[in-house]
């Protein structure tokens, strides 16, 4: 084989969850955020870190939402899930003792629980910062930043999307000493002129879907400089990303995976394997661990013969030109929603490369020579539709109006108080902004449209709206006591990015 690679292919995966931490347990909550860490967060960072002590470096690009950073990082955070693991481990051992494939799945789990706990208290016990920075720092993986509650910029004020950007950047040098380049912009929501937001920031990329990028007539097949700025835009490749998961299809849907939607009522665990998309949860047939790796062979084959295959394909359409394929996944797909997604991604890693693909780092493809010129495009975002109806259309007209009385009041109240923080920062300010960030976040809309937990999502939005509400008001009162109280009492349960200063939305 020609020593010469083909052509590059960039893993993205994109780690987010909102802001859950004493917000309800069950079925949504912190339980929510326990099974993906369990799940997603520590397979994959156990995997980073043997393909690490192999030498390997420049594998993926990793997105890691300020918002799920400060989780994974919280104290209450890391004693709950220690809890959790241990627990799951406790059920596990009562499953083991059953007969048949359910007690061979029962003991299957308390080995994967045993090992996740392990694993927790040798390299977890200081949070993900922890763990990640080590990577970092050799260039395992390269860290895409972000926005800190995970906003729809398209849609915020620029100051408030400036400052939400800002303390999302700003988290991220705090956490793990170096402020990143790139960042994932949230639901990959783009409009003109972001850029120069972007730009003035310090970021260097970012990914947008697709579609947004062939509605302006260019290819996914290079980067490009958004505007007239230097900031890069790298587009999903959607032929080869729907490979692994679509909203119809996917490799996580084959029948020999284990079923993410069916539960045992007695031990609460996944007995069953997907068998049909038109089997009923009854009669799913039991999961074969056996089977399912034998999928997972067949299934990373294919898609490192897909990924040979387009970047071929770009490469005779451009005069021997190489291209590049971006593909970009949430992270909780493998391994929380696909059981088998960590093996699934580990046998990528190692193969793209043997089968002649350059695999490295959105900056890597950017020093590879992959920027190919400028480029105009319109507003975009991966969501329904591709355009931002999940976050603006009917089904969430009323969070978007209250969304923008919420920035409307909160620059007032800041502009109003610059006077009273010349002194230093304002905790009831602080708060207030806080309580704004957590209010705007993406994902309460997002699973409103998705008809998915809509009332855990109205509650939580609601929630955050009335204490933004109450604290304003205690603001305006002018009894600043009182209102710092308030803010206090708010932030022993909305309380991340310590770091947040209002002042900065000046």
């Amino acid at each position: 084989m020609n020593d010469e690679p083909v052509g590059t292919c960039c893993i993205v995966l994109h780690s987010h969850l909102p802001w859950l931490l004493h917000h309800g347990a069950w079925p949504v909550g912190e339980e929510w955020l326990h099974q993906a860490w369990a799940s997603s967060y520590l397979p994959l960072m156990e995997l980073l870190g043997r393909l690490a002590s192999e030498g390997r470096r420049d594998l993926l690009t990793l997105g890691l939402t300020p918002v799920l950073a400060a989780q994974l990082d919280d104290p209450f955070a890391l004693r709950e899930f220690h809890t959790w693991l241990g627990f799951w481990r406790t059920r596990a051992e009562d499953l083991a003792t059953s007969p048949g494939t359910a007690g061979e799945l029962g003991r299957q789990e308390v080995r994967a629980a045993t090992t996740a706990l392990d694993l927790f208290e040798a390299t977890w016990s200081s949070g993900a910062s922890a763990v990640l920075r080590p990577l970092l720092d050799t260039g395992v993986v390269e860290l895409l930043g972000g926005p800190a509650t995970h906003p729809f910029q398209p849609l915020l004020d620029p100051r408030v999307a400036r400052f939400a950007l800002g303390t999302g950047l700003d988290d991220a040098q705090l956490r793990l000493g170096s402020r990143p380049r790139g960042i994932w912009a949230p639901e990959c929501g783009y409009r003109p002129g972001l850029e120069d937001l972007y730009s003035s920031a310090g970021v260097s990329h970012l990914l947008v879907d697709g579609p947004t990028l062939l509605g302006a007539h260019a290819s996914t097949a290079d980067a490009w400089t958004l505007g007239d700025s230097d900031v890069v835009a790298f587009g999903r490749d959607l032929e080869v990303t729907y490979r692994v998961w679509s909203p119809r299809r996917g490799y996580p849907g084959g029948p020999w995976y284990r079923d993410f939607h069916s539960f045992d009522p007695d031990s609460g665990f996944r007995l069953s394997r997907v068998t049909s998309t038109r089997t009923t949860p009854e009669n799913k047939a039991p999961y074969d661990s056996d089977r399912a790796q034998a999928a997972v062979e067949q299934d990373a084959a294919d898609f490192v013969e897909t990924v040979r295959r387009r970047l071929e394909a770009h490469r005779a359409a451009r005069d021997g030109r190489p291209g590049v394929v971006v593909v970009a996944y949430d992270t909780e797909l493998f391994g929380h929603w696909w059981h088998e997604g960590p093996q699934f991604l580990e046998r990528v890693l190692r193969d793209l490369p043997a089968a002649g693909v350059r695999l490295t780092t959105l900056t890597g493809a950017i020093d590879a020579g992959h920027v190919a010129g400028r480029v105009d495009p319109g507003p975009g975002s991966w969501g329904s539709g591709k355009d931002w109806r999940v976050w603006d259309g009917a089904a969430v007209s009323d969070l978007v109006a209250s969304n923008a009385e919420v920035q409307h009041r909160l620059l007032d109240l800041v502009d109003s108080a610059k006077p009273l923080a010349e002194d230093g920062r304002r905790p009831d300010l602080d708060q207030l902004a806080r309580n704004a960030l957590l209010t705007l976040a993406s994902d309460w809309p997002f699973m409103v449209s998705h008809d998915s937990a809509v009332g855990y999502a109205r509650e939580r939005a609601a929630g955050h709206r009335a204490a933004f509400d109450a604290l304003a008001r205690r603001v305006t009162s002018g009894d600043r006591p009182a209102a710092v109280r308030l803010a206090e009492r708010q932030r022993l349960t909305d309380g991340p990015f310590g770091h947040l200063d209002a002042r900065l939305l000046t």
